[in-house]
């Protein structure tokens, strides 16, 4: 959320706008300015706020509540009364008009069968009554109308009907909706054309950075920027907790007696007081190992190693607090290795060398919006993409499984991804077996869900402001099951085929790098075998080379010749190797994979001269053949 630096508030309508209000309105966050504005001229008086709700608002330096920011400063000003409701606590007032009586029905229920009645009461002979209905989804979930109960069918009537009266609007009054997912609020009330549907999203660099100064004034300029970097993609109040947890006096003062004694008596009072905050619940033993881990001077331990395991802390909790908020649905992969590690493919590295040089000098123009990486199973996809996250310096996650069976749960999943991605800086993004993710099994079948998602997906991918910011790679084996316009260029513009090695010289550098991978020292020179155990492997997938090598490793292990395997192990290990194949269908992805390339230079000789119509005939007869199969 945008950080308010002065009192703002949505002012009664009236003839006259002043200066003032409209400065006041100029510097409050953005989504309170688009409420305010809207209210203003008379568009709605009925609003949905949905995303970032349970977050701080920052209010003259000050963290507020949404609901208190509310009622206080965006609401508070200019209304008589002001009401909060939801279903498990009932109706409370933040402010209540003086003398206003007759209030026995809200104050006394809390199912919405009495308090929505009541309420509309209010709405229709009060004036400049504000309604917030928390947890609106609660009031009209998202649901087929077959299956509402008589009081869920009364309630979404109730909500609809509020947006179009007369005297609601006459009356100067308001209604606030609040909802994390708008999703699953019932579409007959999120769509409503006479309601307002505002997105609050992630805190920005700006508000972060507002927050940290003000939970830790006394760190110097360098160290907040380094912080406010450190916590993109977590909200305010999460900042706050790791940075400042509410905590017992007594321990923050033990902590900084210990903290001081690691540290030495030239410590600066800053540095002592922040990590004391974020050491809270550690045990002394897991701080000396943070800080001191060896026994060293404790002068060594300078400005900049303190922030850095400060930050380190921060990106512990943060990747910890995302995996748990998205409960799955979106993992960080953290890359074991580069492009060292990848044999062979000296084109596809090129291309993607040159993509991670323009990441990490920030020459976003030259950023693709995305890959797609397709060929066969265990051509090394999942493998190379790693090793370009790793090149890139990006953060990298995943997508986890966002399907659900529950109506508008999967719509709802996804838009949570989608809103958490860009306040996390730069990202890069797989989605693996993307063919797979993607499909919903029949599309008539599931509603209409499969075509929402994709349509999503699309208009998110295709968005310019995430060039060079959010990198998607998405990775199949048949791009043929996937949705055509998901493909085009502006939201995938290169696509990277991968294929099986197809010579001996291809067989090679792959077999040098999982050997090297594995630790593994032949006592035998491979390429001088050429003959007797690279050629039977040409046209051996990435996969199936390492079970060789694992096998050969198994061999020797069990010779006594550990990590050394022999030219008898090898020999052994692949005449016994049984690759499960089907030819057929291998024959046609790697097919697709050509007619997908972006480069024809990335192609196989055999593949690299054929022209588009015999490409065109021999993938409709591998696809004759394979009929429906996967």
């Amino acid at each position: 959320m945008a950080a308010a630096e002065t009192k703002g508030a949505v002012e009664t309508k009236g003839p006259v706008a002043t200066k003032d209000a409209a400065a006041q309105g100029n510097r409050l966050p953005a989504w309170a300015s688009e409420l305010r504005r809207r209210y203003l001229r008379g568009e709605v008086y009925q609003f949905i706020l949905h995303g970032n709700v349970n977050d701080l608002v920052l209010h003259e330096g000050q963290p507020l509540a949404l609901d208190e920011f509310l009622c206080k400063v965006l609401l508070g000003p200019s209304r008589d009364t002001i009401a909060l409701y939801n279903s498990a606590t009932g109706v409370r007032f933040a402010k209540r008009r003086e003398g206003l009586g007759g209030l026995d029905e809200l104050l006394l229920h809390r199912s919405r069968e009495r308090v929505l009645p009541a309420l509309e009461r209010l709405l229709l002979t009060e004036s400049r009554f504000a309604l917030l209905l928390e947890y609106g989804e609660m009031l009209a979930p998202a649901g087929d109308l077959a299956l509402y109960g008589e009081a869920d069918r009364a309630a979404l009537v109730t909500l609809h009907r509020w947006a179009a009266l007369p005297a609601v609007e006459q009356a100067d009054n308001l209604i606030v909706l609040l909802t994390e997912t708008v999703s699953e609020l019932h579409p007959r009330l999120a769509h409503n054309p006479r309601v307002a549907s505002i997105a609050l999203p992630l805190p920005g660099a700006a508000e972060r950075r507002a927050l940290i100064a003000h939970l830790l004034p006394l760190f110097d300029e360098a160290a907040q920027i380094t912080l406010t970097e450190a916590t993109a993609g977590l909200k305010l109040v999460q900042i706050r907790t790791i940075l400042a947890p509410q905590d017992v006096e007594s321990n923050v003062e033990q902590r900084k007696r210990y903290l001081t004694q690691l540290l030495g008596a030239g410590a600066s009072a800053e540095r002592i007081e922040g990590l004391a905050r974020l050491t809270k619940g550690m045990p002394p033993e897991e701080i000396r190992g943070l800080l001191a881990p060896e026994p060293v001077a404790a002068a060594a331990l300078a400005g900049g190693e303190a922030i850095g395991q400060m930050v380190a802390l921060v990106t512990r909790q943060k990747r910890e607090i995302i995996e748990r908020e998205c409960a799955g649905l979106l993992q960080f992969v953290d890359p074991r290795h580069g492009f060292e590690a990848v044999g062979g493919m000296d084109e596809v590295k090129r291309e993607l060398g040159r993509v991670a040089q323009a990441i990490r000098a920030g020459d976003t123009a030259r950023v693709p919006m995305g890959f797609l990486f397709v060929g066969p199973m265990g051509t090394g996809k999942t493998f190379v993409a790693e090793a370009f996250a790793k090149a890139s310096g990006l953060t990298a996650v995943k997508f986890g499984s966002f399907r659900s069976k529950w109506v508008g749960s999967t719509e709802a999943n996804l838009q949570r991804i989608l809103d958490l991605l860009p306040a996390m800086g730069q990202v890069i993004v797989f989605i693996d077996e993307v063919d797979r993710a993607l499909a919903g099994g029949n599309p008539g079948a599931d509603g209409g869900t499969e075509s929402r998602v994709i349509a999503r997906l699309k208009e998110f991918m295709s968005d310019g402001r995430n060039r060079g910011r959010i990198l998607f790679v998405l990775m199949t084996n048949r791009p043929d099951l996937l949705d055509t316009d998901i493909k085009r260029t502006g939201r995938l513009d290169r696509k990277i085929p991968f294929f099986y090695p197809q010579t001996v010289a291809e067989v090679q550098p792959v077999l040098s790098a999982l050997l090297a991978r594995h630790h593994l020292v032949p006592d035998f020179d491979p390429a001088a075998q050429a003959a007797t155990i690279v050629a039977p492997l040409v046209g051996y997938s990435n996969a199936d080379l390492e079970g060789v090598v694992l096998l050969a490793a198994s061999l020797a292990d069990s010779a006594g010749r550990r990590d050394r395997p022999a030219l008898e192990d090898f020999q052994r290990a692949v005449a016994d190797y049984l690759p499960a194949r089907d030819l057929e269908m291998l024959s046609y992805m790697e097919l697709l994979a050509v007619y997908e390339a972006s480069n024809r230079s990335m192609l196989p000789p055999k593949y690299a001269a054929l022209t588009p119509d015999e490409l065109a005939d021999r993938l409709a007869a591998a696809r004759a053949r394979v009929g429906g199969r996967r």
